[in-house]
């Protein structure tokens, strides 16, 4: 068992990582004894040649483990294990270092991922601040953004000087879905990985060893999602989301007229309202309860003086997070009819591409039968435009429906 054991199906992208931490294990180890080998310079700072670097931007498509991955490398480069001394890689996943990394609470490895739509100036300034500090316990100061895309413009501004200009043993790890998702002058001053979409078998199996899914529910959460390994585990464990695919992979047989494609919109729009509000609304009690008592809310619920401001800031906050949540659930969905309509165009086409909704065979080959290939293409471009159209902040329902009157059309 070791930290890259979760990386499903990136053993190249494990290898890189693995031969990077032992270049920075080396480092500071010369670093600590006060010699300059050929690892790195003395004060921390990768020489040239050395695969290790102090910023690297992880990309790849929706569930591939960017994240896993950052935090992976992160645990392997905080990794104390006494195997090291011997020839032992870095990254074993039992010492304190990796330990303490893998399950957030490492004193040095600051996570960062946000449930808003955006991360702006003040939030990074605070992260580029804790940058320029030394370890306090462990081997680097890592700083592992998992949003990298939600930047603004501004804050991107901001995170660029870090990076140009890094403080000793200070590591950046980026996630971004794609290259063009982060600024340009950003991602040139970073070590970019790519991370492919895992084969459908490797989470699977990670499903059933990690997990503990029945195989045969894990190889069907796996073929449904082909390959993100967040939403094949919660396909596999949590019923809502199996009534939820359910529904939506019902449209396509409902936008037979206007009418239909309007109700189908609207029943979207509000099947993602709902899961935010599940998702959030336990939360949102628990901050704003553990929010009043700090502020001394007297018994009955009544604030001090002073305090409206901030409790206005949480529920602000709160808004835009349940806003987040519902553009997630409503991109779930559009993704699962993506994966729907690739299908019928496989079955029109006669390819052998594997099908993920084999549980809806018979309507896969209803709609095979009575479309054309050209039509079925315009349809997934039309999921694509509303996806568009939603991160440009368009009316989800305007947008939506837009989407169900060219599934209809064709």
């Amino acid at each position: 068992m070791t930290v890259w054991d979760d990386l499903v199906g990136q053993e190249r992208v494990s290898g890189q990582l693995a031969g990077a931490a032992r270049d920075a294990d080396a480092l500071v180890t010369a670093a600590q004894s006060g010699t300059a080998g050929a690892a790195g310079a003395s004060d921390g700072t990768a020489s040239e040649g050395s695969r290790m670097t102090h910023a690297w931007l992880f990309t790849g498509p929706p569930g591939s483990g960017r994240a896993t991955a950052a935090r992976a490398f992160a645990a392997a480069l905080q990794c104390v294990s006494p195997d090291r001394a011997l020839g032992g890689a870095p990254g074993c996943g039992f010492c304190d270092g990796c330990h303490t990394t893998l399950v957030g609470t490492h004193a040095d490895v600051e996570i960062i991922r946000t449930d808003l739509l955006s991360i702006g100036v003040k939030e990074t300034r605070e992260l580029v601040r804790r940058a320029q500090l030394s370890p306090a316990v462990g081997r680097w100061q890592v700083i592992v953004l998992e949003d990298a895309d939600r930047l603004t413009e501004g804050a991107g501004n901001v995170l660029l000087k870090a990076v140009e200009e890094p403080a000793p043993r200070t590591v950046w790890l980026l996630c971004a879905p794609s290259l063009e998702d982060v600024l340009p002058t950003i991602r040139s001053r970073c070590r970019h990985l790519t991370l492919r979409t895992p084969p459908v078998d490797a989470v699977a199996d990670v499903l059933v060893r990690r997990d503990g899914i029945e195989p045969e529910a894990a190889a069907a959460a796996a073929r449904a999602t082909q390959g993100h390994i967040g939403r094949a585990r919660r396909l596999a464990t949590d019923p809502r989301a199996r009534e939820r695919r359910a529904a939506v992979l019902k449209l396509p047989l409902r936008v037979a007229d206007v009418g239909g494609c309007l109700r189908a919109a609207q029943e979207l729009i509000d099947a993602a309202a709902e899961d935010a509000k599940e998702m959030s609304e336990e939360l949102d009690v628990k901050e704003t309860e553990e929010l009043k008592a700090a502020l001394g809310a007297a018994q009955g619920g009544r604030m001090p003086r002073g305090t409206a401001g901030v409790m206005k800031e949480l529920e602000d906050r709160q808004k835009r997070r349940r806003t987040r949540t519902q553009r997630d659930s409503l991109d779930r969905a559009l993704t699962e009819l993506t994966g729907f309509y690739r299908d019928v165009l496989a079955l029109q086409l006669g390819t052998r591409l594997a099908l993920a909704n084999t549980d809806r065979q018979d309507a896969l080959e209803r709609l095979a039968g009575e479309g054309t290939a050209e039509a079925t293409l315009r349809r997934i471009e039309a999921i694509s435009a509303c996806r568009d159209a939603l991160d440009r902040n368009v009316a989800p329902l305007l947008a939506v429906e837009a989407m169900t009157m060219t599934l209809r059309a064709g």
